[in-house]
């Protein structure tokens, strides 16, 4: 039997799934409402699984054919915001919402999972389900990695609802998808003195200017004007008071590319920036690089896969022609270490309300999405079991 066909029989289970997860959301890696909800659901399933990482969940399918094994990926976490919709299943929880759509990954992943237990004996190798909290503060992926989820896969895949693009509509090219996000965290000492008087001190906030304007030439002239690039700096606070020069300063920032080889200098090139404009005026510096999500970039083949099971599941028309964002996405630890492929599945639907962005109060998705979405993640991992085995 087809998967859209075994799956027919879940289109309310789905649903259902998706306003419960919705109504208690947990932030982070605080997540035990949520991993306990999923692992007495595949308990009940009857697959084999275990609690992964820092409150994650890994199930196993198939195994009893020889083949290669494939991840299916879906991250757990809600944010810290304030639900604003008025819905009957809107959030329990004040302060917390699922407003960037995990709710509706896992209750996917978990009807995928209901669908492939029945096609197990179809499975020529091994399906990894993951199951990952901290997703939004890019510490789950690591957490679920340390913990061995990545022990013996090939590949992983993963889905996101994307309110950019159409319901109905997936696109997973192959190449770069989503950027990646470091923190930068810079405090610069300099000297204060009377602010009639600057030369006897050495000013933080002018230092602060100079830093900032010398960090933008990153991407005007250290990197490829063919590899996007961005630094970005979002906080500063400098000085005390308005009659007196600074004495110190403090800024934080971010940096984003799609580029691996762009990732791996940054943290360099913004070190000696910082560190060189404040010798040049005399002040002393402390910079902190901190590493968020690496890029994410598709895999070819996978990616080809993909948007086949995309055509069989939501339609022959069904791959979308969207363009790469430089949102991040923790999914990019796992492709430091395999391939993989993550696609974008369209959520958007004015007539329904789901017409707000990721991360907003008002964030809803077209619920008629979630019964092809778990199709899709349960056509993916077939299929590209039986296309390796073949080649």
């Amino acid at each position: 039997m087809k998967v859209a066909e075994l799956a027919a029989k879940y289109s309310d289970y789905v649903v259902e799934t998706r306003r419960y997860l919705h109504q208690y959301p947990e932030t982070g890696l605080g997540t035990p409402i949520t991993q306990k909800f999923i692992i007495d659901t595949l308990n009940e399933i009857g697959i084999p699984n275990r609690p992964c990482g820092d409150g994650g969940v890994e199930g196993i399918l198939g195994g009893t054919k020889p083949g290669k094994c494939i991840m299916l990926r879906a991250d757990m976490d809600a944010l810290p915001v304030n639900e604003l919709n008025d819905l009957p299943y809107k959030s329990k929880v004040e302060g917390k919402m699922h407003a960037c759509g995990h709710d509706a990954h896992m209750a996917m992943l978990l009807t995928a999972a209901k669908v492939l237990k029945e096609m197990e004996d179809e499975i020529e190798g091994t399906i990894k389900l993951c199951f990952q909290p901290g997703e939004e503060v890019g510490t789950g992926a690591p957490s679920m990695i340390a913990d061995g989820v990545l022990d013996g896969v090939d590949i992983c895949f993963g889905m996101h609802v994307w309110a950019d693009v159409p319901a109905g509509f997936v696109s997973v090219p192959a190449g770069p998808r989503m950027a990646s996000c470091d923190e930068i965290r810079i405090g610069i000492k300099g000297k204060g003195c009377h602010g009639s008087m600057p030369h006897q001190g050495v000013d933080a906030a002018v230092v602060t200017a100079a830093v900032i304007n010398n960090l933008q030439s990153i991407v005007s002239r250290e990197t490829s004007p063919l590899e996007p690039a961005v630094v970005t700096v979002g906080t500063i606070q400098a000085g005390t008071t308005w009659n007196a020069v600074a004495e110190n300063s403090f800024m934080t920032g971010t940096t984003r590319t799609f580029s691996q080889d762009i990732f791996e200098r940054l943290p360099g090139m913004v070190e000696r920036i910082v560190k060189g404009t404040c010798e040049a005026f005399r002040a002393e510096c402390d910079v902190q690089y901190k590493r968020v999500d690496p890029p994410v970039t598709n895999e070819a083949f996978l990616s080809q896969v993909a948007q086949n099971a995309a055509c069989k599941i939501f339609g022959e028309n069904a791959n979308y022609d969207f363009e790469k964002v430089t949102a991040s996405e923790d999914f990019g630890h796992y492709l430091q270490i395999i391939p993989g492929a993550f696609a974008f599945v369209g959520a958007r639907n004015e007539a329904v309300g789901a017409c707000y962005p990721q991360h907003n109060g008002h964030y809803q998705i077209d619920e008629s999405i979630l019964l092809p979405g778990a199709c899709m993640y349960a056509q993916v991992g077939l299929d590209w079991l039986k296309a390796v085995k073949d080649r």
